[in-house]
């Protein structure tokens, strides 16, 4: 697509706002809650700022994904069926986009996401040393494939509380302490990311300067998220998760019922 002409302020706002965003992200999700309006301010379609967005993000939760595996908090073979359905599911979600009436989730989802940060508030958390893994059964694969084809596929259509919905439900489906559920979280939002980016990208809805601009200071933004979120752990993520999903919700809210 023609690349769009901006001033350099303007790039340096968006920038700016990708930090934060990579950073809150990291820990809890929903940085694409920050960068998606900013990236309507500087004039693009609404297409291709879900596009860029999508490639911004991706530099993020890479970033991400990749501490987590370093400090031993995901296990890609384990999680080997959740990743393959992801990635499935972001990539048919992407591309029934322009297929789907998305009026009544939009009204639907903040009630959702809310429910998400009450369950959390309430949900005994597993502590952090304990690292262990369910063990595996056709059950677990089964829920495993489930969970990544239905998140997948919403990461794909919408995308907006994402990674509240991984780390929520994997909490509930594992019973995993919440350090394990941010390492899937993060690698799962990646390969949603990434596929879905690649639809995109074939679309042709991306503007490839200010989005790998963005990604560079989300990608800074997560890397300092993760570590906080390593270093501090629980304590540290359970209120800024349910902080953070509290805003989502409030804010999808009022963009879906004050039309």
């Amino acid at each position: 697509m023609a690349e769009l002409t901006m001033s350099m302020e303007l790039i340096l706002i968006l920038c700016s706002v990708a930090f934060v965003a990579g950073y809150i992200d990291a820990i809890a999700g929903g940085g694409g809650l920050l960068t998606v309006p900013a990236l309507l301010t500087a004039g693009l379609p609404p297409h291709v700022v879900l596009g860029t967005n999508k490639l911004a993000a991706t530099f993020g939760s890479l970033t991400a994904s990749i501490t987590f595996y370093r400090k031993k908090l995901f296990n890609p073979w384990y999680w080997r069926r959740s990743l393959a359905y992801t990635a499935i599911g972001a990539l048919l979600g992407t591309l029934v986009v322009d297929q789907l009436s998305t009026a009544l989730l939009e009204k639907i989802l903040p009630i959702l996401i809310l429910l998400a940060a009450i369950y959390t508030l309430f949900n005994r958390i597993q502590p952090d040393d304990r690292l262990a893994l369910p063990a595996t059964t056709k059950k677990l694969y089964w829920q495993q494939r489930l969970q990544g084809l239905t998140l997948g596929f919403y990461d794909g259509v919408a995308g907006p509380g994402t990674g509240a919905f991984w780390m929520v439900s994997t909490m509930a489906l594992y019973r995993i302490n919440l350090l394990l559920t941010s390492g899937v979280a993060r690698t799962m939002n990646f390969i949603s990311n990434g596929f879905s980016l690649a639809a995109f990208i074939i679309l042709g809805h991306v503007h490839f300067t200010l989005g790998i601009a963005m990604g560079l200071c989300l990608m800074f933004g997560a890397w300092l998220g993760a570590h906080s979120a390593i270093r501090f752990g629980s304590k540290f993520i359970r209120p800024v998760f349910i902080l953070v999903v509290i805003g989502i919700a409030l804010r999808l809210a009022w963009q879906a019922w004050s039309r």
